[in-house]
């Protein structure tokens, strides 16, 4: 009966697309103990450095202590526990929104706000990079999906010409940072067609969320004039789980389109909510992200960001240009990246190699994600431990 599992599994194998765990056994400082030794984690989403910040820590126990460490049902079932009402409300404040509601992940978020925005009769328009919660959302939907060509506004405004006309409802979903890439959505020229067409766009922040920003609430933050005039129209998923240090995701959006995914989203409605030693780490998490000295922090990410792209390409890797904390080096083939990334564990640094089907076939990369843990000596060790691309490398861009 399972001979066609080993069969698959051998086939991945032998593509070098078989993935295992590893066992973490401690983590700090942007750090992380992988058997027995100490690696510079550039693997981490832990954006702020505040996973393991004795803050959140200190919230989530006085909430334990208090409530208890589950919230034993659907809020819908059990209610809404004073952690999360606190959680949803500083969300909400923080974004400037009417209402802010929290879903067990981020990728729950998305699948609920998706499939109840959407559904027979209506058109999905999608980044062709989106992140796989997106992509999933779309097929569930129901809807008929058109996929534009990543961040291109132009394709996209040829495909809402082709396809808005008898459509009962039209949607526009988009990564604002593309997690493979870390590059940006067009964000001005996805608002000014959903005000044109009158479609909803729906914006996933779960890498900007922190990170960019005056106030750290993401790329919408810093095209807020563009959004505006969409109302109710504009729906935004945001994560607790990268540099909120917490776990969960959360929608921005209208009091009635909140009011709206309660009763429809099913990820939400079929699934515990947060427990509260979550949600209070998630509300601590907001207000040191939302402080002063927190952009500081997010100005030392995005210049070692920078620092990093520059040396590297001066070595000759290919790495796209991108303005966020997400650094890809793309080297092409899976053994490549598969090769590259366990010559970096030796040297100290773990750095994933990333393949296909999460990139491209022909596109595999090391993806580095900087955070406020870490120093420009961590930099720089890491452009020392690769050298120079061998000479049948991808050029650099």
């Amino acid at each position: 009966m399972s001979d066609w599992i080993d069969e698959a599994l051998a086939q991945r194998r032998a593509a070098g697309l078989v993935r295992v765990r590893r066992a973490v056994l401690a983590q700090a400082g942007g750090r992380v103990r992988l058997a027995g030794r100490w690696l510079v984690n550039f693997a981490s989403n832990d954006y702020l450095a505040l996973a393991t910040d004795p803050r959140l820590a200190r919230a989530a126990a006085r909430a334990a202590r208090r409530y208890g460490t589950g919230a034993t049902a659907s809020p819908l079932i059990v209610g809404w526990s004073k952690p999360m009402r606190a959680l949803e409300r500083a969300l909400a404040d923080w974004e400037q929104c009417p209402r802010a509601l929290c879903f067990a992940s981020g990728f729950a978020a998305n699948l609920g706000v998706v499939t109840a925005l959407a559904g027979r009769g209506d058109v999905i328009f999608s980044d062709e990079l989106n992140h796989a919660s997106l992509i999933d959302g779309c097929r569930l939907s129901r809807a008929s999906v058109q996929i534009y060509r990543h961040a291109d506004a132009n394709h996209l405004a040829d495909l809402l010409a082709q396809h808005a006309a008898g459509a009962r409802r039209l949607l526009i979903v988009s990564d604002s940072v593309f997690s493979m890439d870390g590059d940006l959505a067009p964000v001005p020229a996805l608002a000014e067609l959903a005000q044109r067409y009158g479609a909803m766009l729906v914006l996933d922040e779960a890498h900007a969320t922190g990170i960019l920003g005056a106030q750290g609430s993401g790329l919408a933050e810093l095209h807020r004039d563009s959004l505006s005039p969409l109302g109710e129209r504009f729906v935004k998923v945001g994560t607790l789980s990268k540099a909120l240090g917490s776990q969960g995701g959360y929608v921005c959006a209208s009091k009635q389109v909140v009011r709206y995914l309660l009763n429809t989203a099913r990820p939400y409605i079929y699934s515990t909510g947060l427990a509260p030693p979550v949600a209070a780490a998630a509300r601590c998490a907001v207000g040191i992200a939302r402080a002063p000295e927190a952009a500081a922090s997010r100005g030392r990410v995005l210049a070692l960001a920078r620092e990093l792209q520059t040396r590297l390409r001066a070595r000759g890797w290919s790495v796209p240009a991108t303005a966020t904390q997400i650094v890809p080096i793309v080297v092409g083939s899976t053994p490549r990246a598969l090769h590259l990334s366990r010559r970096l564990a030796r040297a100290g640094l773990l750095v994933p190699a990333i393949r296909p089907p999460t990139v491209p076939a022909g596109t595999a990369r090391l993806r580095v994600s900087l955070t406020a843990a870490h120093t420009p000596a961590d930099v720089l060790a890491l452009v020392e431990a690769l050298g120079h691309p061998p000479v049948n490398a991808p050029a650099a861009e």
